[in-house]
């Protein structure tokens, strides 16, 4: 009769890959398991007090590493899912081989989207990435003084249209455009310049 193997999987916070290890029913009893990633930089481990077992779970999705407590049945029998306490998102799972892989497969998918959509916008989105946020911290501190941006035309309503290499700010009002370069250290510089900004709009 062969043993009843158990399979866990999480995300390494460390390098992002998928982590998966598998233990018999019989081992998890006896000693505490500990699965590792092959970077190095992190393990989950379980640990068994007769009646519970406390599983520390390193997240790939908020970086720290939860505790959780499980019954026997639920680390032995079936399938299950461990959350992240912050996202509230499954960060661990534990069960047969095909369906850890499965779920853990998804979870990879996952973290990836999330990370996407936490920073900046990809690196090819700007000819310079650095340029162009200090630009628009930039333009952000003029449009915070009283009548920073404004149109020749008397609106004081304006919208930002942001382009690979400058930003356009839009008078809401009669529709006229100022560019605003975004590309170099000079064209940083010169914004820097202005304390106020007006869009060369048709006056009234």
């Amino acid at each position: 009769m062969n043993e009843e193997m158990r399979t866990f999987g999480y995300l390494c916070p460390a390098c992002g890959k998928p982590v998966m290890g598998a233990r018999s029913v019989f081992a998890l009893e006896a000693s505490d398991a500990e699965i590792a990633c092959s970077c190095g930089k992190s393990v989950l481990r379980t640990d068994f007090d007769g009646e519970k077992y406390k599983i520390y779970v390193p997240c790939g999705i908020c970086g720290e590493t939860h505790v959780a407590s499980c019954t026997v049945e639920r680390v032995t029998r079936g399938a299950t899912a461990l959350g992240c306490a912050k996202t509230k998102q499954f960060c661990c799972f534990i069960g047969p081989e095909g369906t850890v892989e499965k779920n853990l497969r998804e979870l990879e998918i996952l973290a990836e989207k999330e990370k996407r959509q936490e920073g900046a916008p990809a690196p090819e989105t700007f000819l310079d990435n650095v340029i162009m946020y200090e630009v628009l911290s930039e333009l952000k501190e003029i449009a915070a003084r009283k009548d920073g941006i404004t149109c020749a035309c008397g609106s004081c309503q304006y919208g930002m249209e942001i382009r690979r290499s400058a930003v356009d700010l839009v008078c809401r009002t009669c529709g006229a455009k100022l560019r605003i370069p975004a590309a170099t250290d000079r064209d940083l510089d010169d914004l820097c310049c202005h304390l106020k900004l007006v869009i060369p709009g048709e006056k009234t």
